[in-house]
């Protein structure tokens, strides 16, 4: 039950706010913090504070233009400052995380009058290792270690600028002019270059660093220990469930979420639990680590141990080597059976129908199993021993040798385990009444020939969100501007796997959709399986039309598409397009809004990243060309799998997962119009399917109100 103090606390901050910024209230702004307030005040706790039921989901869609930020923060934090919980706000990108950093919360805080701390949360990856370079930075230290082994196994030598890079890093680290945030350095930095100076968990030595104390990564991590409210972003935040949460950031317990751009939060899922493992480039990686296991034993007094466990992985290797070989041999004629091809990687795919493998490769698994579980035992011990050694427990290894060998060997660990987690995918069969995991090969040519990597993904990230995350949280807040599809939750409800009682509404929008826009289908547009006479149309309706505004916007569905109708154009069309895979994302932006600004046209040709996240006002934008409604490619093999299961529940996977799925993209896609109150323009759908087929008619229910428009 939300108290009257915290209703009047949240309503003076609101009120504040509006008045210092000279702004008019919004009442789906209003009604977003409302909404929020009472669902957390709502949620059942025992007498130690402990969530003891369920209800503690809210999912709220709110249509851009709403202000979001400043309706989750002010509907979360006084509530959880009153209840004593931890607020985790996670983005879906880290480069909203920093516009929530550096101008959201500011703003709010500076305008509201209600305080609270805040810190920035990001991964160890983007955070300076103060050891690592430490040890670039000494002459010699690594000759018979670590670096030596990185520039034999994985070409990592360091040219001059880089060494010069480096040494700047160090006097701006000693000067405390950079506090070792990658985001914070005022150049870019290539990420090999980076990867030689981070860390990630298994790598990361923590106290018994002799760098612990300054360390980039701690500090930060000292930083969010004190606030109230956690920015993180959606893999950090299933990163720390993964591991069992509570690592990097707060207890789940003790926390309630935010999730913006929660849209985004199951496919992420997905990407958390999926697994793959190419054979050809294990059989390699296997002989080179008993290489650095033999180095390891020569730069040591470990006579005993290291070379007890190098002589077992060497035993060990043999037989994964042989079993590798064999399935090597089995599963490369299956590269003829199939001309499913992906576009982007140039792979052939072969998937295993319904996720089901044929029964002599789980044999192959089977056997690939011990083995693989053997060299996770022996690279465990090895890494327990350098534990031991940085904490100056050994005799047999140095300090300073040990700290050198922990983040490589940490590493090798890691890929063992991924390896085991491959073959127990393949080995296991899916529980009859649950979602599958979809399993398929991916073959590629490589200097030994051809490889084939096998993989696997859950088709649902339901069984992993519900597990991991929703029912630990004490709370959470999900929202997004497209959380429905079709006028419903259902498809977020399926993803998701939220639960149950959890709290569904929907927020209006501000912008006045009947006199700010219209969607218009031309007479030209045709069904976008005529391949070529939809592509010739085209080009001839982006001719007739791309002087009408300033700023055009064309977005495609397929890249092959995309370039034909860059080529077909006029040279003084193209001379005004700006076409992805061309530029950077960023410099296509900043090309675009300075050939605006100038008062030229200016056309942006994109796929599916520029139909979310780009953010273009006013004349920047006026127009946005779909070329095609925006169905997933059916070979996707987490998609075909989910489809397969489905349609043997008896249920229609077209109607159940493609048009909603599409549905959600249109929505995204339409949404990059109007973004603020004052925007005016047109959508052009250029898919008859739109108007002439039911599902069609089902979204265009599903879009803002915007007029139609047939010309």
């Amino acid at each position: 039950m939300l108290s009257d103090d915290l209703k009047q606390q949240i309503q003076q901050a609101y009120s504040t706010f509006l008045e210092k910024k000279k702004l008019k209230p919004r009442y789906g702004q209003r009604l977003m913090i409302a909404e929020i307030a009472k669902g957390l005040a709502g949620v059942p706790q025992d007498a130690d504070g402990k969530r003891n039921g369920d209800g503690h989901v809210v999912v709220v869609e709110a249509g851009t233009g709403t202000g979001k930020t400043l309706a989750y923060l002010l509907g979360v934090m006084p509530v959880a400052k009153a209840m004593g919980k931890k607020v985790v706000l996670a983005t879906a990108t880290v480069a909203l995380q920093d516009q929530v950093v550096n101008k959201d919360i500011p703003e709010i805080l500076r305008n509201s009058g209600f305080s609270f701390s805040y810190a920035l949360a990001k991964g160890r990856g983007r955070y300076l290792c103060l050891s690592k370079l430490d040890r670039l930075m000494t002459p010699g230290q690594d000759a018979g270690t670590t670096l030596a082994l990185w520039e034999d196994f994985q070409q990592y030598a360091v040219d001059k600028h880089e060494a010069e890079l480096y040494r700047a890093m160090d006097q701006a680290v000693e000067a405390r002019t950079w506090d070792g945030d990658r985001d914070g350095w005022s150049d870019s930095i290539d990420d090999l270059t980076w990867r030689r100076v981070t860390n990630d968990h298994r790598g990361c030595t923590g106290r018994s660093c002799g760098f612990y104390e300054d360390c980039p990564f701690y500090m930060a991590r000292n930083d969010i220990y004190r606030a109230d409210l956690i920015v993180a972003n959606h893999d950090l935040v299933l990163a720390d469930l993964a591991m069992g949460g509570g690592i990097v950031l707060p207890a789940p317990e003790d926390t309630i979420y935010i999730f913006d751009e929660g849209h985004h939060l199951p496919d992420k899922a997905l990407n958390h639990f999926a697994c793959s493992s190419q054979v050809r480039s294990t059989l390699s990686w296997l002989q080179d680590l008993v290489k650095m296991l033999d180095s390891l034993v020569e730069s040591s007094d470990a006579q005993g141990m290291a070379a007890g466990v190098a002589a077992t992985v060497r035993d060990v290797n043999e037989s994964l080597a042989e079993n590798l070989n064999l399935l090597l041999a089995a599963l490369t004629p299956l590269a003829e059976q199939t001309e499913q091809v992906e576009s982007e990687q140039g792979k052939l795919v072969y998937r295993f129908e319904n996720g089901v493998v044929p029964d002599a490769l789980r044999e192959q698994a089977a056997q690939l199993l011990p083995p693989s579980r053997e060299l996770v035992k022996q690279l465990q011990l090895v890494v327990d021993w350098l534990q031991e050694g940085m904490e100056g427990k050994r005799s047999d290894i140095a300090k300073p040798d040990a700290e050198a060998w922990m983040p490589l060997m940490s590493t090798q660990l890691a890929r063992a385990e991924a390896l085991m987690t491959v073959w127990m995918r393949y080995e296991l069969s899916d529980e009859e009444n649950r979602a599958p995991v979809a399993r398929w090969l991916n073959f590629s040519q490589s200097n030994q020939g051809l490889d084939v990597e096998l993989s696997a993904c859950p088709v649902l990230a339901s069984d992993v969100l519900a597990r991991y995350l929703w029912s630990r949280a004490f709370a959470a807040v999900v929202t997004s501007a497209t959380l429905t599809a079709l006028g419903n939750f259902e498809r977020f409800r399926f993803r998701s796997g939220v639960p149950p009682a959890s709290q569904f509404s929907v927020v209006p929008s501000p912008f006045d959709y009947q006199n700010c826009g219209k969607i218009v289908v031309p007479d030209l547009a045709c069904d976008p399986t005529q391949g070529a006479k939809h592509t010739d149309q085209l080009v001839a309706y982006i001719e007739r039309i791309w002087q009408n505004q300033r700023g055009t916007l064309v977005l495609f569905s397929s890249r092959r598409q995309m370039d034909e109708v860059f080529e077909s154009l006029p040279e003084y069309v193209q001379e005004a397009v700006l076409a992805q895979g061309r530029l950077g994302k960023a410099e296509m932006v900043r090309r675009h809004k300075e050939a605006v600004d100038a008062g030229n046209h200016s056309v942006l040709f994109g796929l599916a990243s520029f139909a979310e996240g780009v953010d273009l006002p006013g004349e920047y934008c006026s127009c946005v060309v779909i070329a095609r409604l925006p169905f997933s490619v059916p070979e996707d093999p987490v998609d075909a799998t989910l489809a397969e299961w489905i349609q043997k529940r008896g249920g229609n996977p077209f109607m159940q997962i493609s048009v909603p799925d599409a549905a959600i993209r249109l929505k995204q896609a339409v949404g990059r119009l109007l973004r603020t109150e004052s925007d005016r323009g047109e959508i052009v759908i250029f898919d008859r399917r739109i108007i002439d087929k039911r599902y069609g008619k089902l979204l265009l229910q599903s879009l803002p109100p915007f007029p139609l428009i047939r010309q």
